[in-house]
Formats: structure tokens, C-alpha cells, sequence
């Protein structure tokens, strides 16, 4: 492990209430492993009633989602990874979870997002196609044991209880 400042190998040191953390001896600081942050987003028409799921290039149907680039704001993610994967403007947004998706060492913050009504514009390069699906659609269509899966469940709860 190399310091992401300086470049200088970094050595395991004990920090108080931490345990052993990756020390920089040229910074002179302990350097916490750095990851990922990612909005992972159930796409809800107006009426909140319909989830908008996309087919991805890997085949599966997921959740809209992307990273939040350095700088930016989860919020602001939402509205651009929207835009950019789908066309549609995010008309108003809730907060729902967090979980960490270890396979690509990133921090998945969870929404419901409220989109316009429209056509869709589908980002090619990330997405096949698209559909609306009843909230039962969606969680049968989209794998349940995935961070997705996760999302989208916790996210139909709510929409049954409530409307954001």
C-alpha cells in the first residue's frame, strides 16, 4: 500500500479506537482506505406507481445508478446519472439506505427518485432498453440478492406506506 498523497509505502499502525490503520511516515498521518461513492436509484413515475427498471449491458435488469464524481454532491448525482441514463429530469428525490457493495468496493447510497413524464432517452452505452413494471414486475424481474434487489424491496415498502 501506497500513500495516495505522496506515493511513500505506508506501514500498519496502531490508531486509539481504530485498531491498526495503513500510517503514512512522510505525511506523518494515518491514511484510511479510500472508496467509492455510488446513488443507486428506483425510478418512479409521477402518479408513484410504476418503477422504471433498465436492462443493462450485462444483460440483467438493474436499478438506474452511477458514481458520484469528486466534488459532487449524492443530490447532484441523482439529477445527472437521471438525465445521462434516461432523459427524464428528477422531479424530487428521497433518501432511503445505505449499503456497502464490496465487489466493487463502493458505498451504494439508496433513493426513490420521482421522474418526468416523457419519452425515454436510453444511454446506449450503458443500458439495452427499458420498462415500466408494476412494483411486483420489478422485484421479480430484478435479482433479490443483490444490492439492487436490496434497494428496490426497501424502496416498494415505502411507496406502499407512503408517497415521497
Amino acid at each position: 500500500m501506497f500513500c495516495q498523497d505522496c506515493g511513500h509505502k505506508l506501514v500498519l499502525k496502531f490508531c486509539e479506537n481504530e485498531g491498526l490503520v495503513p500510517y503514512c511516515d512522510e505525511c506523518r498521518e494515518f491514511k484510511f482506505p479510500p472508496f467509492k461513492t455510488a446513488v443507486s436509484m428506483v425510478a418512479v413515475n409521477k402518479a408513484q406507481d410504476k418503477i422504471l427498471i433498465g436492462k443493462h449491458t450485462n444483460g440483467e435488469y438493474l436499478l438506474f445508478a452511477g458514481y458520484v464524481k469528486k466534488g459532487e454532491s449524492a443530490e447532484k448525482a441523482i439529477v445527472r446519472e437521471i438525465k445521462e441514463e434516461t432523459g427524464q429530469n428528477a422531479v424530487k428525490y428521497k433518501y432511503m439506505c445505505s449499503r456497502y457493495h464490496e465487489p466493487k468496493n463502493v458505498l451504494m447510497l439508496g433513493f426513490i427518485v420521482v421522474i418526468s413524464d416523457g419519452d425515454i432517452s436510453v444511454n446506449q452505452d450503458e443500458i439495452e432498453e427499458v420498462k415500466w413494471c408494476s412494483f411486483d414486475e420489478a422485484i421479480e424481474t430484478v435479482k433479490e440478492d443483490t444490492t439492487a434487489g436490496f434497494f428496490l424491496k426497501n424502496a416498494v415498502a415505502e411507496l406502499k406506506r407512503n408517497k415521497i
